[in-house]
């Protein structure tokens, strides 16, 4: 049967929608944050497109937020499916705890299992992250925080790592970064910014990492052993 060139051809039917990963969400997130830098877009703007970036299920729903950007007309098809099909890497078994204040409030405190990262967004609103008591199943935790007309405040305890850098856009991040003397000690790395708003990250005075405590004292109780081991074994 002849074929009539004179018709369009017809697209290829959709695939089914991708669900979104944690990483495919900092990834649209990043980008936006570098638009706004650049002044592409607004203050207003970049909290409304944040607010879907957080909420979006689907890769379907993730694109359109960076359409009209160059970062994201910039992305051929095969980008887009390797993206889609290729998460970013991270360390077997780790896990990501995501926490969004958007006209409202979002806190983890108490005793409670530290994952390998922590996405904190607060959009007229606010969240609270505590580690002062958590249990670091991890050593490297790496937190990313973005606040717009809100506020993220971090507290750790005093015997950890804390690596930070950020920038406040009419806003304020302040972190104190510091270096356990302890190569043990949980590393916490702090990454963000702050837009009519503020992000806050230091240690809590007084305040120490429990099981890191009893690694210490392990450690102190074997070297003691070793000692006393070598002195019997000149006598």
């Amino acid at each position: 049967m002849p074929v009539d060139l004179t018709k369009p051809a017809q697209a290829p039917p959709a695939e089914p929608a991708i669900r979104a990963s944690d990483a495919d969400r900092d990834r649209i997130a990043a980008i936006l944050r570098e638009a706004l830098a650049e002044g592409r877009l607004d203050a207003e703007e970049h909290a409304e497109r944040i607010d879907g970036v957080y909420r979006a299920k689907t890769m379907g729903e993730l694109e359109p937020l960076i359409g009209d950007l160059p970062a994201g007309r910039e992305r051929t098809d095969a980008d887009r499916t390797v993206a889609a099909y290729t998460p970013e890497p991270s360390p077997a078994g780790s896990g990501v705890t995501t926490l969004v204040g958007i006209l409202s409030s979002a806190v983890r405190k108490g005793r409670w299992r530290a994952p390998a990262r922590i996405s904190a967004v607060a959009v007229l609103g606010s969240v609270e992250i505590d580690l002062t008591e958590a249990l670091f199943t991890h050593q490297h935790l790496h937190i990313n925080a973005v606040s717009v007309l809100g506020s993220v405040e971090i507290r750790v305890p005093e015997n950890v790592t804390l690596r930070c850098g950020g920038s406040g856009v009419l806003g304020a991040f302040e972190a104190e970064t510091y270096e356990s003397d302890d190569p043990a000690a949980p590393v916490i790395t702090v990454h963000g910014f702050a837009v009519l708003g503020s992000v806050e990250a230091k240690p809590k005075r007084g305040k120490w990492v429990r099981d890191l405590h009893g690694r210490m004292q392990d450690r102190m109780h074997g070297r003691k052993r070793d000692r006393d081991e070598r002195r019997h074994g000149h006598m």
